[in-house]
């Protein structure tokens, strides 16, 4: 019998529009399948800060990352139990956000993404885009919503036969080609 292996989903959380958003996304695929566990991501770039940053504004980003995480858990059904840990680090967010996922084996990474272009993104960089490019799994860049909401045209039924069995198309690939072949030739 094969053993389900819990799949691990990282999250990159800088407490900004674009990570709530990843952060919501994450909780609702981790609340409908069972076996999820989240990782939540806070990275404190020192460069970023006048000061050294300390053990204790890790831990109180910490606490803070999983009151967030918290509220966005409330009031919702999950299909099992979800575990889910903060790691808060301090260093590069890429590289925080790329080590916690090469840690933990991650399967899935949820990342905001601030939308920076041109000079402010030459000189700020792109900690989603290096994040895309090196990490080794698939990566949901989420940003807030901004197309409005639109009314799609009404679909109605087409009554047709419908039959219980349709013949299947053949198809063969050949010297870099896919041919089709016609209905009549045979199937062996």
């Amino acid at each position: 019998m094969n053993e389900v292996h819990p799949v691990q989903v990282v999250v990159a959380y800088d407490f900004s529009p674009s990570a709530d958003e990843a952060l919501m996304r994450a909780v609702d695929v981790a609340a409908r399948a069972p076996q999820h566990v989240l990782h939540v991501v806070c990275a404190l770039d020192p460069s970023a800060y006048v000061r050294h940053v300390t053990a204790e504004a890790a831990e109180n980003i910490q606490r803070q990352a999983s009151e967030r995480v918290a509220a966005t858990f409330a009031g919702r059904e999950t299909a099992s139990e979800i575990q889910f840990f903060i790691h808060a680090r301090i260093g590069h967010p890429a590289e925080e956000i790329l080590e916690v996922a090469r840690e933990v084996g991650a399967d899935l990474l949820f990342i905001g993404s601030h939308g920076k272009t041109g000079v402010e993104r030459f000189l700020l960089g792109s900690v989603s885009e290096r994040v895309v490019r090196e990490a080794r799994c698939p990566v949901m860049v989420v940003r807030p919503k901004g197309y409005e909401n639109v009314d799609l045209i009404k679909v109605t039924a087409y009554e047709h036969e419908r039959k219980a069995f349709h013949p299947p198309h053949r198809y063969s690939y050949v010297d870099r080609r896919v041919i089709t072949r016609p209905p009549d030739f045979p199937l062996y």
